[in-house]
């Protein structure tokens, strides 16, 4: 157990260290100057990937240590409550069936001829009181049995609770193998493209074009507002409550180096974290999209889409209608992405645009530079 805490510590303390190297900064709260700027070049991302996947695999062994005692919990709650059964079932079926002997003799021309046959008054109230006694401990005994069958219950709940827990830490590690091979895949295609400035002008010109292909996508996907069975309201909410890291405009690729336009808003969240529509429309899209990771794309109508990208899981299918603050999916770092966080768009025509204008501004925002 204190290694276990020894473990928990650590991991604490290096998923902090690495949601600073990562920091990213909300409207209402802009990054101090002194903060650790995010990576610039490939070198430095491959070095980061490698701190995510230590961070990980401490993070799966934690969570397997904590499935393992929760399956041990499980498998001691089920022993209890079978021995509990085995014998509250015969116990309780005996109670009734004395009380009921004993209401039916206290009626009955039996019960009346135990009492009268007594020698003298003291006899007769002496088995009388006795009669009562031994009537009123087997009630007192059916409530206790009682008691033991709301007990019986209650720890049912606690086995059905756990069960949820250990499907919850089941998925989360299952969510983390998978991410985490993502990410090793990665990392190996760029270990094999090495760094030259021509390998990384490359992988520049493919996400370039991957930007250019999900224009194409949107347009050939786009409905038009009279057949979208939900339409948006044009008001955009925050897709997620992290804070927000990078806006719309020109900026350092923190990947491949050099500027370049950001083609969204970046909000900072944890692997998991839910990430919710903007504004109502149809799901167009939802799926894997080349260095945009997991992907859902959203029509709201009047040609305006919203991207939702690097996502760790989805939660919705194309075709699904949804409302304004519905969850689609959860935060992830999925595709060419150095942590986790929501990249979010706004497209009109397919074109990015700078949805700024849209949402809610409270306060001071970060600067791209």
């Amino acid at each position: 157990m204190r290694r276990q805490r020894q473990i928990f510590v650590f991991v604490r303390v290096l998923v902090v260290w690495c949601s600073l190297s990562f920091a990213q900064v909300t409207f209402a709260n802009p990054l101090p100057s002194s903060a650790p700027a995010p990576p610039t070049t490939a070198t430095e991302y491959i070095q980061s990937l490698n701190q995510n996947s230590k961070v990980m695999d401490l993070q799966l062994k934690y969570y397997s240590e904590q499935l393992q005692d929760a399956n041990q919990r499980l498998q001691e709650l089920e022993a209890a409550l079978s021995k509990e059964r085995k014998t509250y079932a015969p116990q309780i079926a005996a109670t009734v069936a004395r009380l009921r002997f004993l209401q039916q003799q206290s009626f009955s021309s039996q019960g009346w001829h135990v009492l009268l046959n007594s020698e003298n008054l003291n006899e007769f109230f002496d088995r009388r009181d006795r009669l009562r006694q031994l009537y009123q401990a087997d009630r007192e005994r059916l409530e206790t049995l009682q008691v033991r069958a709301i007990e019986i219950q209650r720890q049912k709940s606690a086995i059905e609770t756990k069960q949820t827990e250990i499907e919850r830490f089941t998925q989360q590690i299952r969510t983390q193998k998978q991410d985490l091979a993502a990410q090793l895949k990665l990392q190996q295609q760029i270990l094999a493209r090495g760094s030259t400035q021509d390998q990384i002008k490359a992988a520049q010109t493919q996400l370039s074009r991957d930007a250019a292909s999900i224009e194409q996508l949107l347009q050939q996907r786009k409905l038009s507002s009279e057949v979208l069975a939900v339409t948006g309201t044009g008001q955009l909410i925050a897709p997620h409550a992290g804070e927000v890291t990078s806006l719309f405009g020109p900026r350092r690729h923190p990947v491949l180096g050099g500027k370049r336009l950001h083609t969204g808003v970046d909000f900072k969240g944890s692997y998991g974290s839910p990430v919710k529509a903007a504004d109502s429309g149809v799901v167009i899209f939802a799926n894997w999209y080349g260095g945009y990771g997991k992907t859902v794309a959203i029509a709201h109508g009047d040609d305006l889409t919203t991207l939702y990208c690097h996502l760790n899981a989805i939660t919705v299918v194309e075709g699904q209608p949804i409302r304004r603050g519905e969850l689609i999916g959860e935060v992830g770092s999925t595709g060419l992405s150095t942590g986790p966080h929501l990249h979010f768009e706004l497209r009109q025509q397919g074109k990015a645009i700078d949805p700024a204008p849209y949402l809610v501004v409270r306060g001071p925002v970060p600067d791209n530079n």
